[in-house]
């Protein structure tokens, strides 16, 4: 949700991510408490920390308000220590997310001290030990985790209807509706190489070798770094954020949960590839865990054939021996599409991040969202024309031949209610959602706990109730 006015910007988390808590550097600051929200206070120095976020983001958007980057950073803290106070209140439970952000944590410390050149020169540079900046970041980090989860809550509950979103979408200005980029609605027809049982197995003998090294004295996390074609982990050994057996992909949470510390599975075949796993330890309910993940590889030949069966399909389209959809029905290896005429939808996607509304399905892609290789030659056609055979990838990461044909190019234009009624409902709930959170906000202000010192300029403000609040 973007409530662009008073919920909490991206600003706090780039200050808390992006500022390397230089607190040595800002030393000089004169400190003292500006302001108290519920058991929190707010410093000077977090106002000036904040503040010069809000000044480099300024400057690189060629943005000069005539508000004061203190006053916009004091409103700002105020919020965030506001839905803090109140998550604490309501029991907001973060604990989900405290693995990553102790990972995150951990990682952002190794970078910084990769930069001074040693933990030593690192800690005599920030006159501190490492771990107090490490908890310091953890801390500021589930500050914010506690506010975004309490802001989701007050308005988790909000939904509109058809007859709200029609009115919404005509109070709008024409130059107030938003501009939809182009889109493309088209079909594919996709063929793994013949060999892809092959190419599992042997992937699968590969995964037991390195298993085998493993076993015999080799480090798991250096075989890892080598062997993983993860991004995301390979670089760290292997190594994953702490997560709950649900967060994993069953397969692998599966897997997991059979292990004890140390232990090593055998072969895990999961949506993303194939993988050997190692429990390091558990966290409460989480795991963690590093794994080795795999995927079949293709010869040159193996890959080359398939393109050759696929524009011999392209052809007998072209010839007229058949249609896309019935050639899309006998020769594709797409079980999401196939049944449908060769469409595409973001349905496979939505699985993948386990998106259960069926209302965000949708058969129109933007340019970002379609496969480089495949956008690459849909932007070459016509309505109706068949791209040749080419080599891409599927929501999943596999490597497959392609050929495609666009059904639909709709150009960029102002939303309308006719062909753009998902995004005139967004637009309508985060108004509905704007509204609502701001007379929750307004009662919080009048019924917790804040002082702001009387001598801080808060004429400014966006929301005038934090004013009352000076004593």
């Amino acid at each position: 949700m973007n409530h662009s006015k008073y919920i909490i910007s991206a600003l706090t988390l780039i200050a808390v991510c992006g500022a390397k808590f230089e607190l040595k550097a800002q030393s000089f600051v004169a400190d003292k408490v500006v302001a108290v929200v519920g058991s929190s206070a707010i410093l000077y120095s977090d106002i000036v920390k904040q503040a010069d976020e809000i000044t480099l983001e300024r400057r690189e958007m060629n943005y000069t308000p005539d508000r004061s980057a203190e006053n916009e950073a004091l409103e700002t803290l105020l919020l965030q220590k506001l839905l803090y106070n109140q998550a604490q209140i309501d029991s907001i439970d973060i604990s989900y997310a405290m693995g990553q952000i102790s990972s995150y944590a951990e990682d952002m410390v190794n970078q910084l001290i990769l930069q001074a050149g040693s933990l030593q020169k690192y800690e005599a540079q920030e006159g501190r030990r490492a771990f107090e900046i490490k908890d310091e970041i953890i801390e500021r980090l589930s500050e914010y985790q506690y506010a975004q989860d309490m802001m989701a809550t007050v308005t988790r509950d909000i939904t509109v209807t058809p007859g709200e979103v029609e009115r919404h979408f005509r109070k709008l200005k024409k130059e107030e509706l938003p501009i939809i980029p182009e889109q493309y609605v088209y079909a594919q027809i996709t063929r793994f190489p013949k060999s892809s049982e092959g190419a599992k197995q042997r992937t699968k003998e590969r995964l037991l070798e390195i298993r085998e090294r493993i076993l015999n004295g080799a480090r798991f996390d250096m075989m890892a770094r080598m062997y993983s074609v993860d991004p995301g982990s390979a670089f760290k050994g292997g190594e994953l954020p702490p997560m709950t057996k649900n967060q994993f992909d069953p397969a692998f949470g599966e897997a997991l949960a059979k292990l004890r510390p140390g232990q090593i599975s055998g072969i895990v075949e999961s949506t993303y590839g194939l993988h050997i796993i190692q429990l390091i330890r558990m966290e409460g309910e989480s795991y963690v865990a590093r794994h080795i993940l795999l995927k079949p590889i293709f010869s040159d030949d193996e890959l080359q054939e398939t393109l050759t069966t696929l524009d011999s399909i392209a052809n007998l389209i072209r010839n007229g021996e058949m249609t896309f959809a019935e050639a899309a029905l006998r020769e594709s290896d797409d079980a999401g599409s196939r049944l449908n005429g060769g469409l595409v939808t973001n349905i496979d996607a939505m699985k993948m991040n386990r998106m259960s509304n069926p209302e965000a399905a949708t058969t129109r892609f933007f340019k970002d969202q379609v496969a480089p290789a495949d956008y690459k030659e849909l932007a070459k056609l016509k309505i109706g024309e068949i791209s040749p055979a080419i080599l891409s990838f599927n929501a999943k990461g596999d490597q497959m031949g392609k050929i495609l044909s666009p059904v639909e190019i709709i150009p960029s234009h102002r939303a309308d209610m006719s062909t753009d009624y998902l995004v005139m409902e967004q637009l309508a709930l985060e108004e509905k959602k704007q509204k609502y959170f701001d007379e929750w906000l307004d009662r919080k202000i009048q019924t917790m706990y804040i002082r702001i010192d009387p001598s801080f300029d808060t004429s400014q403000f966006e929301r005038s109730a934090w004013s009352q609040k000076q004593q």
